[in-house]
């Protein structure tokens, strides 16, 4: 069976070795065996658990994140529906970026011929530039209330604790609980999630939607289709999409 020391494996991952030493002290990816003369070694699991880690890393999650991930009783099949999403995704924005350009193509023949552009035409280019931003912003609005409310708060304890008016924090907190209210509903009607084990794509009750734990790509929450309780991969909602669970 095949060993790595550090700068191979690090080598094989496109990272630095600084990187595969950090993840060792993390407890990310403990190396399977240490030499006579206490070199770390890797094994070939070893090496596919270091390259899910990249994936997941590149993915936008944190090390503390993945941990709870390769922590699951079921991690591989959280990480299989992450990269079959990812696939769908990539497949959608090919799609769609084909058909873009199959449409522009056709505009670019109808100028050479000095044709008109027609509503329609202009109509299905918007559309698929639409449908590709749904769920970005979604996330920008998010990002905008968090920065938002956090602006508010902090201007209001200021006037309250250095100015000593206190009317802004009574008028400016009632309004930040009303932000987060909204977006916090925006982001629940947006998203769905789908169960790594029977892959049904639920959304689950707002109670256990706001309380469980999370990532940016995950949730852990309980599938009543199967039973599972972990961590689920998070997708876009379509209308309709959904089974929800009460």
């Amino acid at each position: 069976m095949s060993q790595y020391t550090t700068g191979e494996i690090a080598k094989l991952c496109s990272v630095t070795v600084r990187t595969v030493q950090y993840y060792d002290s993390r407890k990310i990816l403990v190396p399977s065996e240490l030499s006579e003369g206490g070199r770390r070694l890797y094994s070939e699991d070893d090496l596919k658990k270091l390259k899910i880690i990249c994936f997941l890393k590149s993915l936008g999650l944190s090390l503390n994140n993945i941990r709870n991930i390769l922590s699951e009783k079921d991690s591989d099949n959280v990480i299989r529906v992450l990269l079959e999403e990812q696939a769908k995704l990539l497949k959608s924005e090919i799609a769609q970026r084909e058909s873009t350009l199959h449409t522009l193509e056709q505009l670019v023949r109808e100028m050479k011929s000095w044709s008109l552009y027609s509503v329609e035409t202009i109509h299905d280019i918007a559309s698929t530039m639409e449908n590709r931003k749904k769920l970005r912003n979604v996330h920008m609005i998010m990002l905008f209330a968090g920065v938002l409310m956090d602006v508010i708060q902090i201007a209001a304890l200021f006037w309250g604790i250095v100015k000593g008016i206190w009317l802004p924090f009574f008028v400016g907190i009632p309004f930040v609980i009303l932000l987060g209210v909204f977006a916090t509903r925006l982001y629940y009607r947006k998203t769905a999630y789908i169960c790594p084990q029977c892959h049904t794509v639920f959304q689950p009750g707002v109670r256990e939607f706001i309380f469980s734990a999370h990532t940016p790509k995950t949730r852990k929450l309980f599938c009543k289709t199967c039973g599972r309780k972990g961590y689920c991969v998070e997708t876009y909602r379509k209308t309709g999409e959904a089974a929800k669970q009460r």
